[in-house]
């Protein structure tokens, strides 16, 4: 899926560059990679993780990913990251939106492991029955990479190359998913 673009017109070749380092961003943490993670922040960078704390500076950004993504690597669920909108402020300035989907190590999007039927643990294969979002709540509370996430990332270029500058993760339940529950 092509990204939504927004503002200031740019070549194609930027676009590109966008979406791979959300790829590349997607690469390190479905891999527990801190280090890969780490190279696509700028030294300064601010970060706010998915419940608010601040982490910042490439040195605390850093210690927190190799404390905290090794430990991803045996978790049946990870992420998918899918750049949605794209919106350039200005010719080094992007600001991006990602949305991240639990899926499990096999590639199966957590969404449609809910949704087929006969899935223990649920009524009628239906993602928005009573007992797989009680299920879903289960999921996220005992693996927090069950519950999808939304980004938001200003990018900047610098001597050709676009980082993040600014991150902030929100976890989120869909609209959906809460009127269901």
């Amino acid at each position: 899926m092509k990204p939504r673009l927004a503002g200031v017109d740019m070549p194609p070749e930027d676009v590109e560059a966008i979406v791979a380092l959300v790829a590349e961003v997607e690469h390190a943490q479905q891999n527990a990679l801190p280090d890969a993670f780490v190279e696509l922040f700028r030294p300064d960078a601010l970060w706010s993780l998915p419940y608010g704390t601040p982490v910042t500076g490439i040195e605390e950004i850093g210690a927190f990913c190799r404390r905290v993504l090794p430990a991803t690597a045996g978790q049946p669920l990870t992420s998918t990251y899918e750049t949605e909108y794209i919106h350039f402020l200005s010719p080094d300035v992007a600001a991006v939106k990602i949305r991240q989907r639990p899926v499990t190590r096999d590639g199966e999007l957590l969404d449609d492991l809910l949704r087929r039927p006969g899935t223990p643990g649920t009524t009628s294969g239906c993602r928005g029955s009573s007992a797989n979002v009680r299920r879903w709540a289960s999921l996220v509370a005992t693996l927090p990479p069950a519950a999808p996430d939304t980004s938001l990332y200003v990018l900047t270029k610098s001597d050709g190359r676009w980082r993040i500058s600014v991150a902030q993760d929100t976890t989120g339940i869909e609209p959906d998913d809460r009127a269901a529950a």
